[in-house]
């Protein structure tokens, strides 16, 4: 045998062999701090949180690569899975019980359990693994994810009390609704049955009728007038609290729910409501 064709072997093996190798090496460096947090006295969540992604990384990629057997490496991981997630579950109680005092505090109410808190018709959805939290008004998001700070949380949710709870009823809200509803059945070729179309549609429409002559000489994102999806719910609902609601709502479909753009989630109570895929009026 030759000189090259012996090279040529070698190489193909070094080939072959050096992805199972970095596999293994990344392994290798993701058990480091696993074990070093496993030794410490008490749980450290976030940065378990965070050793932990980068094991089941390293696990699936050792799976993809190398033929070594790694149930033992497995059975570790989902222990050390185990701890984690009791250690979030923990720190997620701790901080949440030091938000509903500060609330208690400020002469506010807060009910739910991590990662779920209630304040009145307002829902607080915790997400400690990335130190971050969110309002709801129902199903919409009326802030962006922010951090994990009680001040924060709390003047946050003051703005979402005059924005959504305080919101008033517009005295044309209904009138205009049946406006917006008409020009989408007239739309259609052929009159839909009950006069029932997709709710959504309807909020389109109403939207583009709020636009004023500034927007319709010069459409941009500077000239358009906003109406947010959570008012638009909450309008939905303040007009059905007020009695005599002249429009009838209905439930939307498995398939429609799991879509935005087919329906929408109309609460009951913070946490309770239903979704609706189509509106008509009386």
């Amino acid at each position: 045998m030759e000189l090259k064709e012996a090279l040529a072997q070698l190489e193909t093996a070094q080939k072959e062999l050096e992805p199972q190798f970095g596999a293994l090496r990344m392994t290798m460096g993701a058990l480091k701090p696993a074990i070093r947090l496993s030794k410490d006295d008490k749980a450290d969540a976030l940065p378990m949180q965070k050793a932990l992604l980068k094991l089941e990384t390293a696990v699936t990629e050792m799976q993809a690569e190398t033929v070594i057997d790694t149930g033992n490496l497995e059975t570790a991981v989902s222990a050390f899975a185990t701890v984690t997630t009791a250690a979030l579950n923990d720190l997620a109680f701790d901080f949440a019980k030091d938000l509903r005092d500060e609330f208690t505090k400020q002469g506010v109410t807060m009910d739910g359990r991590p990662p779920t808190l209630i304040v009145g018709m307002l829902v607080f959805k915790m997400d400690i693994a990335a130190r971050k939290g969110q309002w709801l008004y129902g199903k919409e998001p009326l802030t962006s994810p922010i951090p994990l700070s009680r001040y924060r949380i709390f003047q946050t949710y003051k703005q979402q009390v005059k924005r959504i709870v305080e919101r008033k009823l517009d005295a044309d809200f209904l009138p205009n609704l049946q406006t917006a509803w008409q020009k989408v059945v007239d739309k259609r070729k052929q009159r839909p049955s009950g006069g029932r179309v997709n709710i959504i549609e309807v909020y389109s429409q109403f939207t583009l009728d709020l636009q004023g002559n500034r927007f319709w000489n010069q459409p941009s994102r500077r000239t358009f007038k906003e109406y947010e999806r959570e008012f638009f719910v909450r309008d939905m609902v303040l007009a059905h609290e007020q009695g005599d609601a002249p429009f009838r709502l209905g439930v939307a479909t498995k398939v429609q729910a799991d879509k935005a753009n087919r329906s929408i989630w109309i609460p009951k109570t913070a946490v309770d409501g239903d979704y609706y895929s189509d509106i008509t009026f009386d």
